[in-house]
Parts: C-alpha cells; structure tokens; sequence
C-alpha cells in the first residue's frame, strides 16, 4: 500500500506546483498596463512581414511545369 501513497503525494505536490506557476505567470501577466500592452501589439504589429504573393490562377499553371496542379485544381 505504501507506493501508493507515495504515488498520491507526488501527484498532490505536482498539482500544487503547477498551480503555484500558473498563479505567477497570471500576475505578471496582470501587471501590464494598457500602454505596455498597446506598445507590445503595435512591436509585433510592425514585425509582421507582407503577406505572401498570391499563388498564379490555374490559367497561368497550364501553361508552365505544374499542369497537374492546374488538373487538380480544376476537378474541385
């Protein structure tokens, strides 16, 4: 019976760690102030590359090496 017990403290202590660091990373989130956070969305914002180029339409694939691409596009 004694692993047992063992087993079930070692899972209380888990839970309580576990806990503990989501309670600590809740107060430092918590700690921003809506200019902190308003500055760290316009950073990321500006860091953000333009968006990908659109792929070719199935027309312009016909014509080069991915006709099979084009085929496949045009079943659906």
């Amino acid at each position: 019976m004694r692993p047992w017990k063992l087993l079930g403290l070692a899972g209380l202590a888990g839970v309580a760690a576990t806990g503990a660091v989501l309670a600590r990373n809740e107060r430092q989130r918590r700690a921003y102030t809506p200019d902190d956070v308003r500055t760290r969305l316009h950073e990321r914002a500006a860091s953000l590359s333009e968006p990908a180029e659109v792929p070719a339409a199935p027309a312009e694939l016909t014509a080069g090496r991915m006709h099979r691409l084009a085929r496949a596009l045009r079943r659906r």
